[in-house]
């Protein structure tokens, strides 16, 4: 998917507004802003998602693959991820590449998003925004999540998840909630 500069430096604002509330892109990258690990991946992520330049978009695949090892995000080059996409700590996090993930989530360590090869769910889960997804939580197979939701650490979804709902535990079960992610997903651009 071909994204024009202006766009990707959008989105580039909306993810670091994300983790500080800072919108300077410039700034941030000699400020302790890119110290957040996760702002730091995603920054090099985006461009090489969506550099025009091969030389450029070769650059940063090998930082984008280097940052990997070092952090243990595992996100191929090019999964669909909307602006303001927030990794909240250092470590293991896992997304399939054929995974569709909507603005403004967050996504803590130990979360591992993933495809189903067999069954009704075969297939990558589609995630809606302002999605925040706890620490240890699994989505797997052709699973929809709707707008607002919030994934309580360690909950098992293997099923569709309608707006503004709380999921817990495993097997997961689904509670009705009015703004569940009220105070978890901040510093967002709409």
């Amino acid at each position: 998917m071909k994204i024009n500069r202006l766009e990707i430096k959008r989105i580039i604002k909306a993810d670091l507004n994300r983790f500080n509330g800072q919108k300077s892109i410039r700034k941030a990258l000699f400020s302790p802003s890119f110290q957040f690990t996760g702002f730091k991946f995603l920054y090099f992520w985006r461009k090489a998602s969506h550099s025009n330049n091969k030389l450029g978009k070769l650059l940063y695949k090998i930082i984008v693959r280097r940052l990997s090892y070092k952090y243990g995000f595992q996100i191929p080059i090019g999964t669909q991820i909307g602006s303001g996409f927030y990794i909240g700590h250092f470590g293991t996090i896992v997304i399939n590449g054929s995974t569709k993930i909507g603005k403004n989530c967050n996504i803590a360590h130990g979360v591992t998003i993933g495809r189903s090869n067999r069954g009704k769910f075969k297939g990558s889960p589609e995630i809606g925004n302002h999605v925040w997804i706890g620490t240890g939580s699994v989505l797997v197979g052709k699973i929809s999540i709707g707008n607002n939701v919030l994934i309580a650490p360690n909950a098992y979804v293997n099923v569709d998840v309608p707006d503004n709902s709380i999921v817990i535990g495993n097997p997961a079960q689904i509670k009705s909630k009015d703004n569940p992610t009220e105070g978890y997903i901040n510093h967002t651009i709409e």
